[in-house]
């Protein structure tokens, strides 16, 4: 399966390619992480990712342990998109 990526912070490279969002939903489904974000515009996109990527991108979230990464802001590309 190809997955779509998610950054926690700014990515460093091709900075043209990556889309910048606010989390606005987590679920699981088929034992991946669905997270679903909306764009600037208010758009919403689905991502779906491992749940090591999950705890990686969550990690790096200037968030404390028991809160929720909804309303923190990520950098992301849809599979498929370059």
């Amino acid at each position: 399966m190809n997955h779509d990526r998610i950054h926690a912070q700014k990515p460093s490279h091709h900075r043209d390619r990556w889309t910048v969002g606010t989390i606005t939903g987590l679920t699981e489904r088929d034992g991946h992480c669905v997270v679903t974000v909306e764009n600037e515009s208010g758009e919403p996109t689905e991502l779906v990712v491992t749940l090591a990527i999950r705890d990686l991108f969550i990690s790096r979230l200037d968030i404390g342990d028991d809160e929720s990464p909804v309303g923190e802001r990520v950098w992301f590309r849809k599979r498929g998109r370059s």
